[in-house]
This record gives C-alpha cells, sequence and structure tokens, in this order.
C-alpha cells in the first residue's frame, strides 16, 4: 500500500463535500501538472490519502480517503464547458486522468501546515519543500503514520 497527500481548497471541494457525495465517493479531477498527473497513474486501490484543505485561512490535513478506483481519463478536459478543459486532449488520446476516492475517516482534529513545520519525522516531506505547489503527491509510511497519529488525539486542552 502506498500513501499520498491530495490537496484541495475547501470553498472548491471539501472534505465534507466528500463526505456528502455518494457513497461518500467521487472523482479527483481537473489535476493539470503533468507531475501530480503521474503520481495519480501510480496509485492503487486500497492506497491511502491524507485529505488535505489548502489555500485557506488554516491549511491542513483534515482526514484519510482511500483510492477506490485507479486512474481513469479525466473527461472534464474534453467538456469546453468546464474550467478544466484542454483541448489538446482528447477521448482517443487522453491527456489528463483522475481516481476516485472514498472518505474514510476525519481527524478528531487537523493537523495544520504550521504544526506539521514543526514535526522533526516530516522534515523531509515534499509539502514542506519551499515552492512546492502539487496538489498530489506522496507521503512515506513514516510520514503518514505520524500526521494519522498527531490528527486523531485531541490537544490536552480540547
Amino acid at each position: 500500500m502506498q500513501h499520498w497527500l491530495m490537496k484541495s481548497e475547501p470553498a472548491a471541494f471539501s472534505f465534507d463535500d466528500l463526505h456528502a457525495r455518494p457513497g461518500r465517493t467521487d472523482h479527483w479531477d481537473g489535476v493539470r501538472n503533468y507531475q501530480a498527473r503521474n503520481f495519480m497513474r501510480q496509485m492503487r486501490r486500497g492506497d491511502q490519502v491524507l485529505f488535505y484543505h489548502s489555500n485557506c485561512e488554516q491549511p491542513a490535513v483534515v482526514g484519510i480517503a482511500e483510492v477506490v478506483r485507479e486512474a481513469y481519463p479525466d473527461f472534464t478536459a474534453w467538456d469546453p464547458k468546464s474550467v478544466h478543459f484542454d483541448a489538446a486532449s482528447t477521448p482517443d488520446a487522453p491527456r489528463w486522468f483522475m481516481v476516485d476516492v472514498r472518505w474514510k475517516q476525519a481527524f478528531a482534529r487537523a493537523v495544520t501546515l504550521t504544526e506539521m513545520k514543526g514535526m522533526r519525522e516530516l522534515s523531509e516531506m515534499p509539502l514542506l519543500r519551499r515552492g512546492s505547489r502539487l496538489s498530489v503527491m506522496p507521503v512515506t509510511g513514516e510520514q503518514y503514520r505520524a500526521i494519522v497519529d498527531r490528527g486523531m488525539k485531541r490537544r490536552p486542552t480540547e
């Protein structure tokens, strides 16, 4: 099993939005970066995903999702009305891919970006590198466990 971090702006699509979808499942579309796309093509059913809220007041990992369908062509690229439209991508030669993810578990508390920057176990995590803007990235098992452990425990003052 592999571990991943996937970023989403909560104003566009939040962890609560995923929870509200039928079967708590939805496709992860709109990735338009080749490296992030290639990471999605490496995902397998059962891989665990840290769901990260980005570009918001308090960026943080808020819960866990699971890959339930491996990469397939992102059909939003073929829709001229979609914000994700790409005229160079066609059904016969798709350029972009997506996976389906299922909501698995919300954290007892969000693990903030500021907090993660202070965690020794995460010093090599791609998310914490200066200039890292990928919306999909791998995390090691150790990094995944450190974030999950932190997210599942309430702060002593709570």
